[in-house]
């Protein structure tokens, strides 16, 4: 049995989660953790997200170190902010955790320093900005196309969330950029444009447009459009609901206790896939 532990247990993703692993054969629950000074310190988790007595109490984050080399979990998820994500991924790698990470707005100086955490401690890691299994698919058709049509082709990426999202341009959004870039053979850093504003002029060569929308209660759409001379080809994702990224979850648990051979992995390791 895969022991798990959850951060954000009683929130909207961390309790997705909780509910699906608890639902899984060969994984249990064992440790739910809340933002520091939460109100439901002591609680018991399923009491709090409706799946009657777990016998699992939620706990303070900043009691994480105590509580994991108590309870000893095997694994521990991570869907919450970047600052918090890093922290935890600390503690987590000090007490001989692995982790699964999916929270969005990492930068790549705090994707730095939780690698070399990580790898300092001899734990392992599957961190991806998107556990959507068919985002994933997404990135390798993307990549794909990227490659087949070239240079001749504007490539814009737009993408939609709700109105409570934090970071912009989303984690995927910049994942799209990064792969259509590197099958281009440009430098993001040099061909990103984020969003246009007055007289830009005409688009310049090479240029990789990247938009963000936010309204509502999107969950995540994202397109990567490739517009020639006469005709345009889009490529869409869109996720109807945070079960998508749960069950993408399921699976990076399942792999990491079970297949995973190299320290830190990405989703695109779990589905074999090769963007």
């Amino acid at each position: 049995m895969i022991k798990v532990a959850v951060t954000g247990c009683a929130g909207n993703m961390g309790s997705k989660i909780v509910k699906t692993v608890q639902a899984q054969e060969n994984m249990e629950v064992v440790l739910g953790i809340e933002r520091p000074n939460t109100p439901l310190e002591g609680k018991d988790l399923g009491e709090q997200i409706g799946l009657g007595t777990m016998g699992v109490e939620i706990i303070d984050s900043q009691n994480l170190e105590v509580a994991l080399n108590d309870i000893k979990p095997d694994v521990l998820v991570d869907f919450t902010i970047a600052a918090a994500a890093v922290e935890t991924v600390k503690v987590c790698a000090k007490c001989g955790v692995n982790v699964v990470v999916g929270t969005t707005g990492i930068s790549d100086e705090q994707l730095d320093e939780m690698y070399k955490i990580i790898e300092e401690n001899g734990v392992k890691g599957v961190i991806s900005p998107n556990m959507a299994t068919g985002v994933n698919v997404f990135f390798e058709i993307v990549g794909q196309v990227a490659k087949i049509l070239g240079q001749e082709y504007d490539v814009e990426i737009i993408e939609a969330h709700h109105h409570n999202k934090q970071d912009s341009p989303s984690g995927t959004a910049k994942r799209a950029a990064e792969i259509v870039a590197k099958n281009l053979d440009l430098n993001l850093k040099e061909n990103a444009c984020y969003g246009r504003e007055g007289m830009v002029g005409a688009r310049p060569e090479n240029e990789i447009g990247i938009h963000a929308v936010r309204g509502g209660d999107i969950v995540g759409d994202h397109t990567v459009m490739f517009a020639g001379d006469g005709e345009r080809i889009e490529v869409t994702h869109r996720a109807s609901t945070r079960q998508a990224f749960v069950n993408g979850v399921i699976r990076a648990i399942n792999y990491l206790m079970t297949k995973q051979d190299k320290t830190i992995a990405g989703m695109n390791d779990v589905l074999d896939l090769n963007f």
